[in-house]
């Protein structure tokens, strides 16, 4: 019989029943569930709301359902077909086991708070190790970038080579993305960290409950101010993944450098063959597939947001079945964003930057052109002829073939009478990157 059969003339039709049912995907929070009713049930019997022994009794139990799930012993995978969601098997598995005094754990307590407890435990979790995930690739950022100090490389606007920069600097632009958005993460969790246990239906309960016990044992800051709120809010699983989109905007745009990077026409890196494959006709090939699928798999977590907005933009106060929709977009946003910042850690640590190739680009790329500008300026050549100066410069040495560094000190002087020896200290690429100015994206 259904918790809620109790009100029903007939059966629930057994196509309805599989429509409701969300146990094949939720049963991934057995862990929160059985941690949330510990808490509860040691709170029932701690305010005599049920007998102390009793409720002892069920947390013994509970503890010892936790430890067969952990062991293998209590398989939940294809276990229950019956079983309406995780919340419904664990209460039933649990009656099984002690009899009636298992019916007792859901007294003072709804379906509602108990489903909202459980995601914001397993979404507090899972922002942690996701935070986690990030710091390490941003590590591994900035230890690539060591490993390859001072390798210097062009720095782009519009794809077009504009600036001289390190490797070590590049790396420290996508470190610094990544390093915002571990914040972003931090403060989700501090956000949604009030626990719902106790809000009930929508409206408490007459029964004494002690929901500040309840709140320290589960690890949150303080309990839900309104019930109302407690259990219709979802705004903490949209702020994750927008948190988890933003990170995702951030691995694409990694990816798709890498993607051009690794290609013949780049030649700056070379993917590791442990994140690379193949062609099944073309020999030569050799696809960065890891990149690529993380830059594909990003428009699958904006999909699990705006899932998640639309399900929940029109619903009214205070719990709807439509909230039972968040769970698998979130689910899977969680499991995408996790294996792609662990599959780019280890693309950014195999991977081998071809430092002279690199080199090459930066002297092919008039790189050193903003600081002829700059030199001519300091001699007191208005900056806008200067840049048009300049300009003419480059196409000249376009025409024949050269670099600006290429061109003799009489060359200089037909564009302006303003150069003398000491440009050439300006143009070398090192002592650009040696200036005070610029002496942070040495790193």
């Amino acid at each position: 019989m259904k918790l809620w059969g109790g009100r029903f003339r007939e059966a629930e039709n057994r196509l309805m029943e599989d429509f409701n049912s969300s146990f094949p995907f939720d049963m991934r929070l057995w862990e929160e569930d059985i941690n949330g009713s510990l808490a509860h049930a040691a709170m029932l019997g701690k305010q005599n709301i049920i007998p102390p022994e009793e409720a002892e009794l069920i947390c013994e139990t509970l503890r010892q359902m936790k430890e067969d799930i952990e062991k293998g012993d209590l398989v939940l995978s294809g276990l229950a077909e019956d079983a309406e969601d995780i919340h419904t098997f664990v209460e039933a598995e649990l009656t099984r086991r002690i009899g009636d005094v298992g019916k007792k754990l859901h007294t003072g307590r709804s379906r509602n708070d108990q489903v909202a407890v459980d995601m914001r435990m397993y979404a507090r979790r899972q922002a942690e190790e996701t935070r986690e995930l990030v710091l390490q690739l941003a590590e591994m950022l900035q230890q690539k970038g060591r490993e390859n100090h001072p390798v210097l490389m062009p720095g782009y606007t519009h794809l077009q080579r504009a600036q001289v920069v390190t490797f070590a600097y590049y790396m420290d632009a996508y470190r610094q993305m990544f390093l915002r958005d571990a914040k972003r993460l931090e403060n989700s969790r501090e956000l949604m960290n009030e626990s719902p246990l106790g809000c009930g239906a929508l409206a408490g309960t007459t029964h004494q409950l002690d929901r500040g016990q309840t709140a320290e044992a589960l690890g949150f800051n303080k309990p839900a101010d309104n019930f109302l709120d407690g259990v219709s809010d979802r705004d903490y699983l949209i702020e994750l993944c927008s948190d988890f989109s933003l990170i995702m905007m951030h691995l694409s745009r990694l990816s798709e450098e890498l993607i051009l990077w690794s290609s013949q026409e780049f030649r700056f890196v070379t993917i590791g063959d442990g994140y690379a494959t193949g062609s099944s006709i073309m020999p030569q090939k050799k696809n960065p597939d890891a990149c690529e699928l993380i830059r594909g798999k990003t428009g699958r977590v904006y999909g699990s947001l705006m899932g998640l907005l639309t399900v929940m933009k029109g619903l009214p106060m205070a719990y709807d079945k439509d909230m039972q929709e968040d769970k698998q977009g979130f689910f899977d946003a969680v499991d995408t964003v996790k294996s792609c910042l662990e599959i780019m850690r280890e693309v950014i640590r195999t991977m081998t930057v071809n430092a002279e190739v690199m080199k090459k680009s930066v002297r092919q790329g008039f790189l050193n052109a903003t600081e002829v500008a700059d030199f001519l300026v300091a001699r007191g050549v208005p900056f806008r002829d200067a840049h048009g100066i300049v300009g003419r410069i480059v196409i000249a040495c376009e025409d024949k073939g050269c670099a600006i560094e290429d061109l003799s000190l009489e060359e200089l002087q037909t564009f302006s009478p303003a150069f003398d020896d000491s440009i050439y200290e300006y143009l070398d690429y090192q002592n650009i990157l040696n200036k005070g100015i610029k002496k942070e994206i040495l790193l």
